[in-house]
């Protein structure tokens, strides 16, 4: 279900910088951003990452953004972009919106009842094959998730968009023949060949943690720049 309660998120204005100094920002406990869209000019700025934390943990599609010395404005999470290696937040998009006109936005789809699958309890595997999906609604009509039953599915059934019952107010963009989830036949065990773990483990030597998070923050920053060319809400 959507949340109807608001939280304010407070930020503080920055300067667009170089990933150098994003990396000593966030050394210090805070996290860069920027937020644009709603036919206003985009506006970089810095959060505390608790703070940041807190308020997406708590909040449902919208956010009361507090820019300090610009005021409030709603706005709904656009982007985030995560260490490979900590998983801590490095970067985050934030969109300008109006509660009064409906969004794209993407949604978890959340599988449940599986454990109560007649094919589940026969041995057969239950794959989830899409786990987003792309809607439209009013901000405050956004739901955390879309929740389906699968506690009937049997081996060899397969489960289409078609079958997800959105909320009222909730219209899902994506085609309805797209696959959610199959019951496929219990797997045969393979024996593992000698060397394969030997081997896996020497190809993912080669990135250090620092290389890594220098790969998040270009892809972080590619995504602020491609959110500030196209920032119509």
């Amino acid at each position: 279900m959507a949340t109807t309660q608001v939280n304010r998120l407070s930020v503080q204005p920055r300067e667009p910088s170089g990933s150098r100094s994003a990396r000593r920002l966030r050394r210090t406990g805070k996290v860069p951003g920027v937020v644009y869209g709603g036919g206003e000019d985009p506006v970089a700025f810095q959060v505390d990452s608790r703070d940041l934390r807190v308020a997406l943990a708590h909040a449902g599609a919208v956010l009361d953004l507090d820019i300090e010395g610009a005021g409030t404005s709603p706005v709904v999470l656009k982007d985030l972009v995560r260490h490979p290696v900590t998983g801590e937040t490095i970067h985050i998009d934030l969109l300008r919106v109006r509660l009064d006109q409906a969004i794209h936005a993407t949604v978890i789809v959340e599988l449940i009842g599986a454990e109560d699958a007649p094919g589940a309890k026969e041995g057969g595997v239950l794959e989830q094959i899409t786990r987003e999906v792309t809607i439209e609604a009013l901000p405050n009509d956004i739901p955390d998730v879309l929740q389906h039953d699968v506690s009937t599915m049997a081996i060899g059934d397969t489960v289409t968009l078609e079958a997800l019952a959105a909320p009222p107010g909730v219209k899902v963009l994506d085609d309805p023949e797209t696959v959610i989830a199959v019951l496929t036949p219990p797997r045969l065990q393979v024996e593992e060949e000698p060397g394969i773990e030997e081997e896996t483990e020497l190809v993912g030597e080669g990135a250090t943690e620092e290389e890594a998070e220098q790969q998040a923050e270009q892809a972080g920053e590619q995504a602020s720049t491609e959110g500030e060319g196209g920032s119509g809400a």
